[in-house]
């Protein structure tokens, strides 16, 4: 028996007398699997005779099924059937193991006769389709899959994607698409910034004028808000059915997706709605400029925590998922300090200074820790960025570490739940090469290489064990402002998306960035055949 480490078993052409030239399938794909021992038995040829049989029938796995046939189709043109085993003829097999240890791990065995997929869950059943498709040449005929042993599971259960729709509004196709992108790449969260000062994008039916007006801005300012705008009303919305259609989509390829509703700053989109909800009464509009803003929801008023729970209410019932982002970034409490609503509920809730925080500071606390506590009541989870740090939050809340990595870190000692997500490492929205000034499209002012994002360890062995247990997970943000069109949003987050998976997926002693630029053309092949943009900076 062989391990392949990083060489590459490049496609080949073979004959067969009973299937033609058949080209070799490569094991060599990213994210790569911890253990791909190559054995000595016979290799499995997959042609037009053989099949794909599911051992253990269910909805899921059978659904499974029809998404490697898809796979198979789209690489090597064979229409290969999903049914039961002929006789004398070679099957990819899918079966669920419950010995196999971890719940999203998978096994591929291929020996005598056939290639099998085997996972505890018909999660990570999908996750071994997912390498398996990978490794296929795509070469528009029949494949030959070298015998193998691959035993594979992720390092970390949250291996996340953001998207962010209210600077610039992307169509639902798109949205689909993305989630494509993340189950190629072995990513099962998605985390959707809906809401934001430029635009408001999802329906609430209780409050119809946060998408009939928060949803429209009259123009878009160019460049890096410069004087001049486009002129050029934009916007758009999400309608509630269309949201479940993107959950749905989204659970169909074990992708859990978050919904983030921004708050209490970065709301201006609602205060144009409902000027009322805002500490001076406005007038409010959707901006067309970016940025931070002092306009933030008044936390002296009831009022607001109506709407606010309201709104949650909704966004609970079309999301079934465990958490909900609540943002609480970047929110100026300037307008909180001269607000007497403000002041009196600072006085009425006794937030006096304390532990360096202000009492405007510790007011987010409270506003934060009362929509917890009803996120909590309908069995959910909150998350919010680290600033939420700075505001006297509950240890149950979870951390998303944007701002570097020290807040992560800070939270995860504290015993927050982390995901991290630093700026300098996960911000797609960042230029991909030094080299900016000529030939890029015009992207955040800042630089993060697809070696960058490689590089990264989430959980740095310097963290003690109780910390490290902490860091859940690892996700990449793609922030809107500078990316007009879904082709650009392709080109920002393409290739950088395969190294993201490597540091999500692999332990840190496995990575190796010169093995990863050879081994990702396993996904230039799926790029190109869906006419998906991509960077080609490490390729030249």
């Amino acid at each position: 028996m062989m391990t392949v480490g990083a060489c590459l078993l490049a496609p080949a052409q073979e004959k067969h007398e009973s299937c033609g030239d058949v080209a070799t399938c490569s094991y060599q794909v990213v994210p790569l699997p911890q253990s791909v021992t190559l054995t000595s038995g016979e290799p499995v040829k997959i042609c037009r005779k053989a099949t794909i049989s599911v051992a253990n029938s269910s909805a899921d796995m059978e659904r499974n099924a029809r998404f490697l046939a898809t796979y198979l189709k789209e690489a090597t043109g064979l229409d290969v059937p999903v049914g039961p085993k002929a006789k004398g003829q070679s099957a990819i097999v899918l079966k669920l193991n419950p010995k196999i240890a971890h719940p999203e791990g998978y096994r591929i065995t291929v020996a005598k006769g056939d290639v099998t997929i085997e996972g505890q869950t018909p999660q990570g059943v999908f996750y071994g389709i997912q390498t398996l498709r990978k490794s296929l040449p795509m070469t528009q005929g029949p494949a030959l899959f070298p015998a193998v042993v691959i035993n594979d599971q992720p390092r970390f259960g949250y291996r996340g994607m953001h998207l962010d729709v209210s600077r610039h509004f992307f169509p639902i196709s798109f949205v689909k698409e993305y989630l494509d992108m993340m189950a190629l790449h072995n990513m099962n969260t998605f985390h959707w910034h809906l809401t934001d000062d430029q635009g408001w994008r999802i329906e609430i039916k209780k409050y119809p004028k946060l998408t009939t007006v928060g949803s429209m801005r009259a123009a878009t300012v160019l460049g890096r808000n410069s004087r001049v705008d486009d002129g050029t009303p934009h916007g758009g919305f999400y309608t509630q059915e269309e949201c479940r259609e993107i959950v749905e989509y989204a659970r169909e390829r074990y992708i859990t997706v978050i919904p983030e509703i921004d708050m209490p700053g970065h709301m201006l989109g609602a205060l144009s709605a409902y000027p009322e909800l805002g500490c001076t009464g406005g007038p409010y509009h959707v901006l067309e400029r970016w940025g931070v803003y002092d306009d933030i929801l008044c936390a002296g008023k009831e009022e607001v925590f109506t709407f606010v729970e309201d709104v949650l209410k909704e966004v609970m019932d079309i999301f079934p998922a465990e958490y909900i982002h609540i943002g609480g970034d970047e929110s100026p409490r300037t307008r909180w300090k001269a607000c007497e609503l403000c002041q009196k509920r600072i006085a009425d809730e006794g937030l006096t200074a304390k532990d360096g925080q202000s009492p405007e500071a510790r007011l987010q606390g409270y506003f934060t820790k009362r929509i917890e506590k009803y996120i909590n009541n309908h069995g959910r989870k909150l998350i919010g960025w680290d600033e939420l740090l700075e505001s006297d939050v509950e240890e149950s809340a979870t951390i998303m570490s944007w701002r570097g990595t020290k807040g992560g870190i800070e939270a995860s000692k504290k015993g927050h739940d982390v995901i991290m997500t630093p700026v300098g490492y996960c911000y797609f929205d960042y230029y991909q090469t030094e080299n900016h000034n000529w030939g890029e499209p015009m992207s955040f002012d800042g630089t993060v290489t697809i070696e960058k994002t490689y590089s990264f360890n989430p959980a740095p062995p310097t963290l003690d064990a109780d910390a490290q247990k902490h860091i859940i997970g690892v996700q990449a943000n793609l922030w809107t402002e500078y990316i007009p069109y879904t082709t650009q949003a392709e080109y920002q987050v393409l290739p950088r998306m395969g190294a993201l998976s490597e540091v999500q997926w692999m332990e840190p002693q496995q990575k190796d960035f010169s093995s990863f630029v050879e081994r990702s053309q396993s996904l230039l092949r799926w790029y190109k055949h869906y006419g998906w943009r991509y960077a080609t900076h490490i390729y030249r």
